[in-house]
Order: C-alpha cells, then sequence, then structure tokens
C-alpha cells in the first residue's frame, strides 16, 4: 500500500498553525482539506479528550450554521492523534483565507455559554465527555497564534512534507 498523505509529513518538524494538507477533485468539485494544528507534535501535550470533544461539538455546529461558509463545510473532526482537527471546504481555498472564519469561530468558543450542542444521550455515543474550559482555553490559545501569522504557521514548509 501507499504512504497516505497525512503520513508523509514531518510531524517532527510541524509547528501549530492553519495549513492546507490536501486538495481532491471529484468531478469538476474540488475539496480542500485543512489541517488546524492546535498542537506541536511529540513536543506538547495532545489536546484533553473532553477538551477535544466539546471543540468538536461547538466547531462543528458553528461551521455547518454559519451564513456564508455553511454551504461549503464538507467536514470537521478530529485528528486521531489529538493534536488538532481537520476541516475540509467544498471549492480551492488557501490558508489566510479562512483566517477570518477561524477566528470568528474560535471567539465565539470563547464566549460560548449554555448546553453544548449535542450533548444529550439522543445525540451523542459519549456525550458526557465534554469539558467546556478546557475547550475555552484551547481555542483561545490557538486564536493568539492564528492572530499573528507567520508564513510558517500557515504553509507547510516545505522540509515538512
Amino acid at each position: 500500500m501507499e504512504k497516505i498523505t497525512s503520513f508523509q509529513v514531518d510531524h517532527l518538524r510541524l509547528k501549530p498553525g492553519v495549513f492546507v494538507s490536501r486538495k481532491d477533485k471529484f468531478g469538476d468539485v474540488i475539496l480542500t482539506t485543512f489541517d488546524l494544528r492546535f498542537k506541536e507534535p511529540n513536543r506538547e501535550p495532545v489536546l484533553d479528550q473532553p477538551a477535544l470533544h466539546t471543540i468538536e461539538h461547538l466547531c462543528a455546529t458553528f461551521l455547518r450554521s454559519h451564513k456564508d461558509w455553511a454551504p461549503r463545510v464538507v467536514y470537521f473532526g478530529p485528528m486521531g492523534c489529538r493534536t488538532g482537527f481537520y476541516l475540509i471546504l467544498e471549492g480551492e481555498h488557501k490558508s489566510p483565507e479562512i483566517l477570518p472564519l477561524l477566528l470568528e469561530l474560535l471567539g465565539w468558543i470563547e464566549n460560548f455559554e449554555g448546553a453544548i450542542p449535542g450533548a444529550s444521550a439522543a445525540e451523542c455515543g459519549n456525550w458526557r465527555e465534554q469539558n467546556i474550559e478546557m475547550a475555552k482555553w484551547e481555542c483561545k490559545r490557538y486564536a493568539a497564534l492564528l492572530k499573528k501569522p507567520a508564513g510558517e504557521n500557515l504553509n507547510y514548509p516545505s522540509d515538512v512534507v
């Protein structure tokens, strides 16, 4: 079997940020997959599972409800390594283009009040495992990084892929 694209990224050199990890064409449709890397792989502790779960619920809800972006959201979900998330959008996009969306999303989570969407036994197979305070902390930390983007956290460096 061929080594898949995400396993060809050198995680020893990867920094937190938002990266286009791949573009796939299905007929006339292009899908852009973003790597929303919250943690530096193999150097920082990974995202706490309850916080990761809460971020997943809140991000998916926000993105699929967004007035401008909802029609283009194909998927949002966590990476198995728990260092970030994947966002798949219909169309050809670049990291700087989605920064305003991500900052809006992260700010919404930082200020979120109330019940976590989808966090009931009827809606989720592990609904009790949530941590809103840690989710807010992680999102605030990630937003601070994205507010002062540098090349290294918007594009995979050429020696990483």
